[in-house]
This record gives structure tokens, C-alpha cells and sequence, in this order.
């Protein structure tokens, strides 16, 4: 398969919301949320986002600033993302603060994702309209943008009120921690991107509905930028999407047999738009044709990037959702593929190589006859030694 031409390399990444289900010990699956992040973190992933939810039973971790806080201890390189906090949940000085105390704890490797708040049933029992959510994220997130950049602030809105208030400690990162917000179907995120030159976490991209929008969206949030003077970052463009890989496409079905069914029957429980795939005879099979999974071997999440690039002109990072299809081990084999197989042909990271064993094979015959001939012509000088040798050895 050849390389795209590519003007940036491509990060890896999860996108860990959790998902696990409701037979499996809560403790015991938060525990190897952890794991898989240092796993990761030592096979060379870039980038793990955790997110917030309150309710449902199956996405069990209610702060994804604590779970950071703890991954942050097992790993050294990895960079660490809220996917996402949900604004509308939270005053914003509190998150502000939250997300700097972290900035110092992991040495400049935390990176904020905001959102509006998925589930309904977070927010209803919050008390919360869910028609006032975005409204209430475009709020927050700018008070919080004031905030890193060590503004005072005072502020009165229907729902939180501000007096005064300031971060007491300065960004560790410059000029402070990355933003990302999550992107769906609607224009709204990319407003907010290109109004606050903000990274996008495109949630569905691989969805028909998601897919179909990217490019519209990155052109909406590249125009905003453009009325505010700048460009939109390609690199801060994460693309999320499910992904299960094995040596051959058989042994990828079979391994996710092991936890589709309760995932699928969660998202078609919680998720009013649910994909239709995931009503179809064989969702999997479905999910694979509309692609919006891969189900297969490293080529075919190889297909799945390009497919990807193409249709946004390139992105910076790749989250594989995570979701426990497979059992843990053919997860982590899952995860190393990937690692290995696909992502140094994206990059074009073995191209010299290539071109260095190529340029080799090329001229291989004239250089081994260089090397027989050197050697035959070293055993002919030294022939009178051999001989002498030969006989002493008798």
C-alpha cells in the first residue's frame, strides 16, 4: 500500500468514555482503564481523553480530572484529556482551577475537552433543561478561557455568578492547556473553535451522518478563525472512531464477540439517534460496511484513515473509541497492531528504510560478488597460514 502524501504525521490516541458493562466488577474495570492507559503510553500513543458521565450504569467514571490524576502517576509520556468535561455541570472557576492544579501535576501534559453534556438523564437529575446546554457551554468556556489567562472576573448569569474571581496559580503549559471541543453533527463546536482557536474532538466521525459533516464543519471553523485573523491548526483536528484489529479479518469478528452485544445494546438504550447499523441482522458486519468501524486486519484501518484524510485534507490525530469489544488481551494485541502495522505506513516512518533496503536489492548481486571476491582474494594471501595450520591441527 502506498503512503499518502501527507503534510504532518498522524498521532495515535483513545478516546475512553468508558464503556463497561453491568455484569463486570465497577472496580475492577476502572483499574484496567488505568492499565490500558500506561499499556499505551509504553507502546508510544499520544493521547488519551477520558470522559464525564453521571448515569446509565455503563460509563462509569463520574470525574475524568481524578482519573487523570491517577493515569498521570502510571505514565511518563502520554498526553491526558478531559473527553470531555460537561460545562454545564460545573462553575467555571472550579473547572478552571481543577484544570490547572492538574497542568502542574502532570508537567504540561493535560489537555482540556469541554462539551455541553451527553446524557440526558446527567442532566435532568441536575435539574438541568438539556435545551440550555450549549448556551451554558459557550458561557462557561469563555469565563474559562478568561480565567487561564489570569484574568479577574466578574460575571452574573442565571446559573453561576462570579465576584472577582482569579486562578491563583499561573498556566504550567504555554500559554496554557490545550482546548478542545467536542463535535458532533451541528455547526455549533466549530464556531466555537474558530472563535477561540480551540482544538476539535469530532465524536462521530466515522457515523454517516458525523462523516458526511466534517468537511463542512472544518470549513465553518476555518472561516470563523478567518474574521478573527487567524488559521485553524490541522494538527489540533481529532478524529474518533471504533477500531478492533487482528492478523486476519475472521479473527477480528470472532474476538469481538466477546463484548459487541451488551455495547450495542447500551448505545441503542441511551442514544435516541442510534445508528441504524446497530439494528441491522449483523451489526458488526454493518457497522463495517458503512464504515463506521473497522472490524479487520491493520490494511483495513489503514482504508480508514485514508478515507479519513481525504475527506477532511488531513487531521492530526486518530482516537480509536474505546469500547471493549474484545477480551483484554486480544484488546491490548488490538491496540499494539495498530501501533506497529498501521500507523508507521500513514506516516511514512519506515520510507527511508524502505528506500535504503530498495537502493541495496537493486545493486545486491555486484555487491556480493565484491564481498565473495574480497574474501576469496583474503583466503589466497593467506593461504601458506591456513596450510600451516591445517597441519599443526593434525
Amino acid at each position: 500500500m502506498t503512503n499518502p502524501n501527507h503534510t504532518q504525521s498522524i498521532r495515535n490516541g483513545i478516546f475512553l468514555a468508558p464503556f463497561h458493562p453491568t455484569d463486570e466488577d465497577p472496580t475492577l474495570a476502572i483499574e484496567r482503564d488505568l492499565e490500558l492507559v500506561s499499556f499505551l503510553d509504553s507502546i508510544g500513543y499520544a493521547e488519551a481523553w477520558i470522559g464525564e458521565h453521571h448515569s446509565a450504569g455503563f460509563e462509569i467514571i463520574a470525574s475524568p480530572e481524578l482519573f487523570i490524576a491517577a493515569a498521570a502517576e502510571r505514565s511518563k509520556r502520554i498526553k491526558l484529556g478531559t473527553g470531555v468535561v460537561s460545562l454545564p455541570y460545573h462553575n467555571p472557576l472550579m473547572v478552571a482551577n481543577r484544570m490547572l492544579q492538574l497542568d502542574h501535576q502532570t508537567r504540561g501534559r493535560v489537555m482540556l475537552g469541554i462539551g455541553p453534556g451527553l446524557l440526558p438523564s446527567d442532566a435532568g437529575m441536575l435539574g438541568i433543561e438539556v435545551a440550555t446546554q450549549r448556551p451554558r457551554m459557550n458561557e462557561a468556556l469563555e469565563v474559562i478561557l478568561r480565567l487561564f489567562r489570569g484574568e479577574v472576573v466578574d460575571h452574573e448569569s442565571d446559573w453561576f455568578t462570579l465576584r472577582g474571581a482569579r486562578c491563583q496559580l499561573r498556566p504550567y503549559s504555554d500559554p496554557y492547556p490545550e482546548v478542545a471541543v467536542a463535535s458532533t453533527v451541528t455547526p455549533n463546536s466549530a464556531v466555537l473553535a474558530g472563535t477561540h482557536d480551540l482544538g476539535m474532538l469530532c465524536v462521530a466521525a466515522t457515523t454517516v451522518a458525523g462523516y458526511d459533516v466534517l468537511k463542512t464543519n472544518w470549513q465553518i471553523a476555518n472561516d470563523t478563525a478567518a474574521e478573527q485573523g487567524r488559521a485553524m491548526d490541522r494538527s489540533r483536528l481529532r478524529l474518533v472512531g471504533p477500531v478492533h484489529i487482528a492478523e486476519t479479518r475472521q479473527q477480528a469478528m470472532d474476538n469481538v464477540g466477546f463484548g459487541f452485544a451488551e455495547w450495542a445494546g447500551y448505545f441503542r438504550t441511551v442514544n435516541p439517534a442510534s445508528p441504524p447499523e446497530l439494528s441491522a441482522d449483523d451489526p458488526v458486519s454493518a457497522m463495517v460496511e458503512s464504515g463506521m468501524a473497522v472490524v479487520g486486519t491493520p490494511d483495513d484501518a489503514i482504508q480508514q484513515l485514508e478515507r479519513l484524510w481525504e475527506r477532511t485534507g488531513g487531521f492530526g490525530c486518530f482516537l480509536q473509541l474505546a469500547h471493549n469489544w474484545a477480551d483484554w488481551e486480544n484488546t491490548k494485541r488490538s491496540y499494539e497492531l495498530f501501533a506497529r502495522r498501521v500507523t508507521p505506513v500513514f506516516n511514512g516512518a519506515n520510507r527511508d528504510r524502505i528506500a535504503s533496503l530498495d537502493a541495496y536489492a537493486a545493486d545486491s548481486q555486484a555487491l556480493i560478488n565484491q564481498a565473495l571476491s574480497a574474501t576469496m582474494n583474503t583466503i589466497a594471501e593467506n593461504s601458506s597460514r591456513i596450510e600451516k595450520a591445517m597441519k599443526g591441527a593434525k
